[in-house]
């Protein structure tokens, strides 16, 4: 314990000499105290890690994974578009876009420096996006982002700190409070005092400690410092943006970042071009690089990202369908890997969830199939083929969940897990050919579904006409099948009406027998006196044949 406050009393001490240090100034020259970012460390502490995700994805290494991967899905290829440079401006202008929703939160801190170069930095960022100037020299080389990228992941991680060491002081000082306003006898006010008196030497531990992180992360950070370390990243990052998608503007760059020709090759490789390449939704903006450089300047290089990324009137973007043909396609893709476990609620629920356009669409192709399903070569060509429609489809779809998931309310202050474009989901897919696509998997389920109900419907008739030459309840029997709902759909009339009358057949076996006077089992004796009770279940609940008319049990049949 003495040892303890003895360490506190240096602490304090050390702690107020090196302020005393840097507090002292040459007489003369006034002393400037720069605001603090405070609590506001907590939001920047969100800023950094996106911009450093920013800034790895544009390695060369992610950019080719981006070329080779990304672009090269087949479900893209088909619904999306084919055209490299089409799908690569929409990569370029999600980036854009993503970063500069992040400068937006760096304008607003920028008001409060005291620097002038700092407060205008909006203005300084439209003009550096739109002809590439950067007045201030923001633009860092290759090593010098590595280095403020390291600098921020250690301001991350002490700010990161902070923030649970102030949750636990929370905690100490609520232990303290209720300490000292417990009541207790003489025996154990020993044992309260010493239980207060070690709260209060933690109490002033955790403070220090917190002091120590605040001069250690963004907290005791002045808002000309923090401004200046995101607006040189994301100079740079906008410049690698340019640089590896080849937007030039019509100027030279500083040759702070060395362009990757292993990246630009991957990209804009030498042997395509523009023409090469057939549009599946439609071409957004295919031309050359002085047209370009007149529409950036005209209209602005943010403004111009805006409308790349406004869906075409043909696509499910365009449409608001990207998201609920999403949860359509992947509840499709449950009920195909297992049909056997699809019920009736299961297939009028997803009935439910179709647009008019593709019921009418349904209707179409369903019209004039019959209801049997019994060939297993057919069957087995539709699983194989509705196999390949989901390898293509169903990655588009839950990138889609996946994309919307990270961009919700909850995780918007989450780093990105998946790093998800948005090329890679249903939002630019074609609306036509999305849905001819989940038409045919539900043609395809609607066979299999039947498929497999009739299967397991003749694997259970095969086991009542066993059941049926031994000398056991039938009224059982036919509750088993009842059970398993197999009387409530149309295909399964004739196997019904089969069960049915090898049943009466039975009943009229044994009472012929007993008519002529020879012995019989009590069981059959009590299967006779059920046949009444077995007439009036059909009868009432499904509407058959009156079994037991006198017809049924003359000797003629």
């Amino acid at each position: 314990m003495g040892l303890e406050t003895w360490l506190i009393k240096v602490k304090k001490s050390i702690s107020h000499s090196f302020d005393h240090h840097h507090g002292h100034v040459p007489h003369g020259k006034p002393v400037i105290k720069k605001s603090r970012v405070g609590v506001l460390a907590f939001e920047i502490v969100g800023i950094m890690p996106k911009l450093n995700h920013m800034w790895q994805n544009l390695s060369d290494k992610n950019i080719a994974r981006l070329r080779n991967e990304a672009l090269c899905l087949e479900g893209v290829r088909k619904i999306v578009s084919a055209d490299d440079v089409f799908l690569l401006g929409l990569a370029c202008a999600e980036m854009v876009e993503i970063l500069r929703v992040l400068a937006k939160t760096v304008t607003r801190l920028s008001k409060r420096c005291e620097d002038s170069s700092l407060r205008s930095f909006e203005t300084l960022f439209d003009g550096f996006a739109n002809t590439g100037r950067d007045p201030h020299g923001w633009v860092l080389s290759w090593k010098e982002m590595e280095a403020k990228n390291k600098k921020m992941e250690r301001l991350v991680t002490a700010t990161a700190t902070l923030h649970r060491e102030i949750d636990e002081l929370t905690v100490i000082e609520n232990s303290l409070k209720k300490a000292l306003h417990c009541s207790s006898n003489k025996k154990d006010q020993s044992l309260k005092q010493q239980k207060i008196d070690d709260l209060q030497h933690k109490l002033q531990w955790q403070k220090q400690e917190i002091k120590y992180l605040k001069d250690k992360s963004l907290w005791n950070r002045s808002f000309d410092t923090i401004t200046s370390l995101l607006a040189k990243s994301i100079f740079t990052i906008l410049s690698r943006i340019k640089l590896v998608f080849n937007i030039n503007n019509g100027l030279n760059y500083p040759p702070s970042l060395p362009r990757s020709l292993s990246a630009s090759a991957t990209v804009y490789p030498s042997d395509q071009t523009p023409n090469s390449f057939n549009f599946v939704s439609g071409p957004l903006m295919v031309k050359s690089s002085k047209h370009q450089e007149n529409n950036h300047l005209s209209h602005g290089f943010f403004e111009t990202n805006s409308k790349i990324l406004k869906p075409s009137s043909s696509t499910l973007g365009s449409a608001c369908l990207a998201l609920h043909y999403a949860n359509l396609i992947i509840v499709t893709e449950k009920m195909i890997r297992s049909p056997q476990l699809v019920g009736l609620d299961a297939r009028d629920d997803i009935y439910s969830m179709l647009p008019n356009s593709i019921r009418s669409s349904l209707r179409r192709r369903l019209k004039g199939i019959g209801f049997s399903a019994s060939d297993p070569a057919l069957a087995g060509e539709w699983k194989e083929a509705l196999g390949k429609i989901l390898g293509w489809l169903s990655p588009l779809a839950h990138n889609m969940m996946k994309w919307q998931s990270e961009r919700s309310f909850e995780h918007q202050n989450l780093l990105p897990k998946t790093g998800v474009l948005l090329l890679q989901t249903l939002f630019f897919a074609d609306q036509e050919k999305t849905e001819a696509a989940i038409t045919e998997l539900l043609v395809g389920l609607n066979y299999i579904w039947r498929f497999e109900r009739e299967m397991n419907a003749k694997a259970l008739m095969n086991s009542v006409y066993v059941l049926m030459s031994s000398n056991i309840d039938r009224r059982w029997m036919y509750e088993i099948t009842n059970n398993q709902g197999l009387l409530n759909l149309d295909w399964c009339n004739l196997v019904e009406t089969k069960f049915l009358d090898f049943a009466f057949s039975q009943i009229r076996h044994v009472r012929n027998r007993t008519m002529d006077g020879k012995q019989i089992s009590d069981d059959e004796q009590e299967f006779i006196h059920n046949e009444d009770d077995l007439n009036e279940s059909v009868d009432e609940e499904h509407g058959l044949a009156d079994y037991s008319s006198d017809e049924h049990y003359s000797s003629d049949d």
